[in-house]
């Protein structure tokens, strides 16, 4: 039985359309505008809409950011972004920096720059091995194959319970409020939209364990892998002709 058309076609964005931290390169930007004219097109990330607005240098589409945390509408006539949709859970700061410390303590990570550990106005939660002030070449280095991240998810798991965890960024965990993942943020968009989960398409490059596009490639909705961003569009394009 053939699937159903794509009608909508969602993206993450580090390490999908551009490098790590880097606005997307003109081929990126030539594959959007060419998409948009056949799918309605949508960004899901872990930062904020606005963020992720400033480093797609303003691109018209719509976003979702910190997991689904935020909602983001690009109006057209009005030729800017409008946040529709903003939620946050208050942190329990003592448990969250009382868990940093004992997981410091426990792998070694206590020499850091800064704070420990970043709270977000959101509710999400980052703990940077190397601290919040560390030298972005020294977060580079700290952990670039994430085996380190990796061996201490469970851990970090079990310690921040009504939480979602993901080896994030260079050297960090992304530590956010349940239910808000990116497959529950689809979800939730889905239903808002009118658009089926599998009409959907999905493209993104951090589909392995503790990834943050992990339980998006779980979950069932179609998903094209990307493991160069500089492969997106043919990997695309292969995807589509199916």
């Amino acid at each position: 039985m053939a699937q159903p058309i794509v009608k909508l076609i969602a993206f993450d964005l580090d390490g999908t359309l551009s490098q790590h931290r880097s606005t997307p390169p003109p081929e990126s930007f030539a594959l959007l505008d060419e998409l948009s004219k056949n799918y309605r097109l949508l960004m899901v990330g872990a930062g904020a809409c606005e963020r992720i607005h400033r480093q797609m240098n303003h691109y018209p589409i719509d976003i979702i950011g910190n997991y689904g945390m935020q909602t983001a509408l690009f109006n057209k006539k009005a030729g800017c972004l409008e946040l529709i949709e903003s939620y946050s859970v208050p942190a329990d700061r003592e448990a969250a920096l009382r868990h940093a410390q004992e997981l410091r303590r426990m792998y070694g990570w206590e020499d850091y720059a800064g704070d420990t550990i970043e709270f977000h106005p959101s509710g999400v939660l980052t703990f940077p091995l190397l601290g919040t002030r560390a030298a972005i070449e020294d977060k580079l280095a700290a952990d670039p194959t994430r085996k380190i991240r990796q061996a201490a998810l469970d851990e970090v798991i079990t310690r921040f319970t009504g939480y979602s965890v993901f080896v994030g960024g260079s050297s960090s965990f992304d530590i956010v409020p349940l239910p808000y993942r990116k497959s529950f943020a689809l979800e939730m968009f889905a239903k808002k939209s009118g658009i089926s989960l599998d009409e959907m398409l999905y493209a993104g490059d951090d589909y392995g364990p503790g990834g943050n596009d992990e339980d998006v490639y779980a979950s069932g909705i179609r998903f094209v892998r990307v493991d160069d961003y500089r492969h997106v569009s043919g990997l695309l394009r292969a995807a589509l002709s199916c």
